[in-house]
């Protein structure tokens, strides 16, 4: 039995911290615990969350970060998040309760987009896939795409970017511009 060492990586949000197990925390996609009741569909997110002081969860790739309490100092809170994380990887627990669908909702359902600018949201979504989330994910969060209407790009942030103050402004600005450049038919970009 190795010894396990989880990392820490600050975010861009003082209350979010990101914890690296060193494998693969998520197979596909990534998944936003913003409630208690959305953190039971997963013992691990659900343990986290029973600490009391812990506002959110968020599954990534190879990361798990936490949103801390407001006023909640992480030198006290660290240690205890370090042992559930801990206990959690070393005896390969399941990630999510058998029965609870292990992923978010498809993108799909929250828009309806016209079948006519299919090649514009296949530009968009290609844009956010290589460009926008690796950068997004670096910071401990994801962003997915929620829907093109009439020249607006819907998004949504989760994880360390939903709570943090420059998420709008990542948002607005660097995105924003970004899918102007390449698709010349988005005129605005928002947060859902």
């Amino acid at each position: 039995m190795g010894l396990m060492l989880i990392e820490t990586e600050a975010t861009p949000n003082p209350a979010t911290l990101k914890f690296l197990p060193g494998r693969a925390v998520m197979d596909a996609g990534t998944r936003d615990f913003a409630t208690p009741e959305e953190a039971e569909a997963s013992p691990l997110a659900e343990a986290l969350s029973n600490l009391g002081d812990v506002t959110g969860v968020f599954f990534g790739r190879d990361f798990i970060s936490v949103t801390a309490a407001p006023g909640v100092e992480w030198t006290g809170l660290k240690p205890d998040v370090l042992g559930i994380l801990l206990d959690h990887f070393s005896a390969n627990m399941p990630l999510f309760r058998q029965g609870s669908a292990g992923f978010s909702v498809p993108a799909e359902e929250s828009f309806t987009d016209d079948p006519e600018d299919a090649d514009i949201v296949a530009q968009i979504k290609e844009l956010i896939e290589t460009r926008v989330r690796p950068a997004v994910a670096n910071d401990g969060g994801d962003i997915v795409y929620r829907g093109f209407d009439k020249g607006k790009v819907y998004l949504q942030m989760q994880g360390a970017c939903s709570g943090c103050p420059s998420s709008t402004a990542t948002l607005k600005n660097g995105i924003e511009q970004l899918l102007k450049y390449y698709v010349p038919e988005v005129t605005e970009v928002r947060a859902v």
